[in-house]
Parts: structure tokens; sequence; C-alpha cells
């Protein structure tokens, strides 16, 4: 592993090893212990895409780590102005020790991985989350134990949480139930390449989805660059796809439910609900913190933990 693109480049190892590693940090970090492994290192950080916890995550976790975080805006940078990403890639690579990237297109992010010679993270792209849906598990863990066997669910917008949810809960080995509706279910590659595992299942009833749940996933309807549809996508998810008291009374009793924020809530979660699953989704919230500084250890070539990557 030499870059984190997509969930699907993990081995199932290297998923648990990460989570073992934000388990770690985070502990640390709660006991006072300082952890400069990335001292007289530095990460470029490119946002093209608005962010909060992306943002504030990284750079915040790249301090802790003795490192120096690096923002650059889409303005700032002459990718901007129609200089080639392969260009920028090799320019980046000269000065830098990794990027993170936060973006629209998938193939922006895999073009920066193949001709730069550092590695390249996900923050987000259109197509995947991973970063977040790493979180999630972390967060899963620390409350359910182990990941194995759960049954996941998410309700909404088949967007790029969706997708990485499904690719993180299959390699976990948790079963995923995805409910959306026509027109704005996941990824069509995912479909075809996860579509026949008896572990993952599509519907567009959000009731046969959550049955039995453990966990219970939600997201807004109308993700980043889709604002012009919120009106008609309200339309289409307002009378099923919220997650609500009335749902959640066919999951586990014991359900927990996670939103990667912001949350549009009346919308796609009752304020009700979110309240009641709030310290879980704010426990979430941090997580990003604790794992991406995982991810940030593994690919930057901290022996204690590139070791066991190798």
């Amino acid at each position: 592993m030499n870059h984190l693109l997509k969930l699907s480049d993990l081995t199932k190892e290297e998923l648990l090893s990460i989570l073992e590693t934000g388990h770690d940090l985070k502990k640390k970090l709660k006991h006072g212990i300082e952890t400069p492994y990335l001292k007289g290192k530095t990460l470029g950080m490119i946002f093209q895409k608005a962010s909060t916890r992306t943002r504030v995550s990284f750079e915040v976790g790249m301090s802790q780590l003795g490192g120096k975080p690096l923002y650059l805006s889409a303005s700032d940078l002459q990718m901007g102005r129609g200089e080639p990403i392969e260009d920028t890639a090799r320019v980046l690579s000269r000065y830098l020790d990794a990027i993170m990237i936060r973006t629209f297109k998938q193939e922006d992010l895999e073009c920066l991985a193949e001709y730069g010679s550092i590695p390249i993270i996900n923050g987000l792209t259109d197509l995947y989350h991973p970063c977040q849906i790493l979180a999630d598990l972390m967060t899963i863990q620390e409350v359910k134990g182990s990941l194995e066997n759960l049954k996941f669910a998410f309700i909404g917008d088949g967007n790029n949480m969706a997708n990485s949810l499904i690719v993180g809960s299959l390699l976990a080995g948790a079963s995923i139930s995805v409910a959306s509706p026509k027109g704005y279910q996941p990824d069509e590659f995912i479909l075809e390449t996860y579509g026949k595992n008896p572990k993952f299942t599509l519907t567009e009833n959000p009731y046969e989805a959550v049955k039995d749940a453990d966990v219970v996933f939600t997201d807004v309807w109308a993700s980043m660059g889709d604002e012009s549809e919120a009106g008609k996508r309200k339309l289409i998810f307002q009378d099923l796809y919220q997650v609500n008291t009335e749902l959640l009374s066919v999951a586990q009793p014991d359900v927990m439910v996670q939103h990667c924020l912001p949350a549009h809530k009346e919308e796609e979660i009752t304020t009700e609900v979110f309240e009641q699953h709030a310290d879980y989704i704010f426990e979430e919230a941090e997580n990003r913190l604790h794992v991406q500084k995982a991810v940030l250890v593994h690919l930057m070539g901290v022996p204690m933990y590139a070791s066991e990557f190798k």
C-alpha cells in the first residue's frame, strides 16, 4: 500500500491494522503521550471542495505527529489555471512528503498517484470517501467490539459514502444493506463488483434494509455539487428515506446511528434520533482525527507502523 485512494486498495489485514493504530494513537493522545513520528515531514492538503472536518482533522493530526500541514486551495495552485495534474504531481513530490486531496473527480486523484512519487490520500471525491468510513469502523469497534458479522444499513442517496461503506463493510467482515431510490443508487461499478456478494443487499425499501441492523448510516440527500437538485431530491427522498424512530424500531434494540455530518435535521434524520445518538456521531467525527493520523504514519514510513504493511 503506497496510497489511500479507495478502500478496495486495502487488504483486510491492512484495514484492521490502520484501525488498530488509530486506537493506539487515540489512547496516547488521551494520556498525554507525545507522538512526534512525522517530525520534519510536510503534508500538502489540496482543497477543491470546502471542508470542516477534513481540513481541521488532517491539519491538527499532522501537527500532533510533529509534522507540518500545508493548506493549498485550488486558487493557490497552477492546477486551477490549467497546469496538467501530472506536472503538478511531479513538482509537489519534490517539495512534500505526502498529499491529501479533497476534490471532485476520482480520476484527478489517480493521476496524482500515477505521476507523483509520494503517498496520495483521498480526503474525498465524488466517488469515494475512505477516511470517513475508516472513522466509522473505528467508532463501531469502540462500541460493538468486533466488526465481524455485524449488519450495517445505509439509508439515502447512493453517494460516495454509500460506495465506500459497501467496500469497507464487506472488507471488515460485516454485511451491508443499502436502501436508495431508483436513479440514486450506488455507483454502477460498485454494484457490478459487489452485487453478487451474499453479504450485500440493495433495495428501495428502507425497512427491509434496516431490519435487524446493528448500525444504521445516513447522509444528506443532496451532496456537495448536487445543491441545484436539492428540491427535486427532497420530493423523491422525503416520504421514505428518513432515519426516524419508526424505521429504527425494526433494527436491533441496541442499534447505533452514524452520520458523517453535516446533518440536515428533519430531512435524512430526525432531530430526535440525531440527539439520541449524538454521542456516537460526534465520537465518529473525532475519530477522523485519530484514524487519519494512523493513515499518515502507515504511509509516511514510521517504522513501528509501516512495517505492518510490507
